[in-house]
């Protein structure tokens, strides 16, 4: 029955799809500097820099004193905070502190055979990165290296997000939503004042020099550049509209590390818990019941290993358990088929249960009876091994 297996996700690296190959492995990756680059890397610095030169160079110098000084500040600020941490979290490697001590990046990793090793990570040890690991650690799949307190596999930053370099990924999260907003806000600002009130934007000696309130000058007070009111207010356009894009996205996700912060968990647990959440979902809607996916040797196992002992060798009693089910009986049957004796247990809640129940033991006490004189098969739940290999997965994020 699927409803006793217990689904473990595979670990990296995932290339091979049959149990008996060989997967083919992979040179490590130290931080996001190595190469190949990602793509959304490369568009993250792309609109960082697009953002920091319009907002230093075109639209917070035409802001009148002293809110362009403020602006200065608090952009400076903001944007010095966020390149620091983004470096720091993209250079910082994220790795296993035993995986960084044997420093063996330059070497390629062995392959993953399966048919020795089910998953990468088991009892502790990591079969690719050869290491004892903790129980925090997982083998990313894209870095092909194990981290420490797995976080996600950022591609913004090309590296894993871990205990190490978390904090900095956090605070250039949080940096760079701030400055996002302010951006926005001093363009709608140089948008709306356009058109109420020009003459408060050309506040700069430089436009003493102009004749009209069509020309414009941008990149000021060093290098001034003459342009004209459609060309600066589509350039507003444009900016304001990646910048809301880039906010909400950057909100979001900002919003989401404070709720896992809150609730304690990671960006990993709560991808495990929502995949949890929809097999169980499946289950419910395929006619499984959910209470019937648990592990071994828990209280609700008993009645179903009693239900599949009945079924299979006394048809007469399967018809005795299913009513006894509609009278919302609660049963609870622990069969030790020894040399000994029997026992069969049931908590009564109805009339017709203590009836019965003195039946369906003998039926067992026969069943037991006759296999005795047969052979000297014996029937038992067997114990799980104590070292079970804990669930392991592999980050794609």
């Amino acid at each position: 029955m699927n409803c006793f297996s217990k689904r473990l996700r595979r670990t990296a690296p995932t290339h091979g799809s049959i149990q008996n190959e060989l997967v083919p492995s992979k040179q490590p990756r130290i931080n996001g500097w190595s190469c190949p680059p990602q793509v959304f890397q490369v568009v993250g610095w792309l609109v960082y820099s697009y953002l920091a030169i319009v907002s230093f160079g075109i639209y917070i110098p035409l802001l009148p004193l002293p809110w362009s000084h403020v602006a200065y500040a608090l952009m400076g600020i903001v944007c010095g905070v966020h390149f620091f941490t983004h470096i720091a979290a993209v250079t910082i490697d994220p790795a296993d502190a035993s995986v960084r001590a044997k420093q063996s990046y330059s070497n390629p990793m062995p392959l993953f055979d399966r048919t020795k090793q089910p998953h990468v990570i088991q009892d502790l040890h990591c079969y690719l990165c050869d290491v004892k690991v903790g129980p925090k650690v997982k083998h990313c799949g894209v870095c092909n290296k194990c981290v420490e307190d797995f976080d996600h596999h950022c591609k913004w930053l090309n590296t894993c997000v871990g205990r190490r370099n978390y904090w900095f990924f956090f605070l250039a999260l949080s940096s760079a939503t701030l400055g996002i907003f302010l951006v926005i806000v001093v363009v709608l600002f140089i948008f709306i004042q356009h058109y109420l009130d020009p003459t408060s934007l050309r506040t700069a000696p430089q436009f003493n020099n102009l004749l009209g309130n069509n020309t414009w000058l941008v990149f000021l007070p060093l290098a001034p550049i003459k342009t004209s009111s459609a060309g600066l207010l589509i350039l507003a356009f444009i900016t304001i509209m990646l910048s809301i894009i880039c906010l909400l996205l950057l909100g979001h996700l900002l919003g989401f590390h404070v709720y896992l912060f809150y609730k304690g968990i990671s960006t990993y647990d709560y991808i495990k818990i929502q995949r949890q959440k929809e097999s169980r979902s499946r289950d419910t809607e395929s006619g499984i019941p959910c209470d019937m996916k648990t592990h071994n040797d828990t209280p609700q196992v008993r009645p179903i290993l009693c239900l599949l002992v009945i079924h299979l060798f006394s048809p007469s009693c399967k018809i005795i358990f299913l009513f006894l089910k509609s009278q919302e009986s609660s049963i609870h049957c622990e069969p030790t088929l020894s040399q000994s004796s029997s026992s069969c247990k049931f908590d009564d809640k109805g009339p017709l249960a203590s009836r019965l129940s003195e039946s369906i033991c003998t039926e067992l006490e026969n069943f037991k009876r006759s296999t005795e004189k047969e052979s000297s098969f014996h029937y038992g739940t067997e114990n799980p091994p104590e070292d079970t290999p804990r669930e392991m997965s592999m980050s794609e994020t």
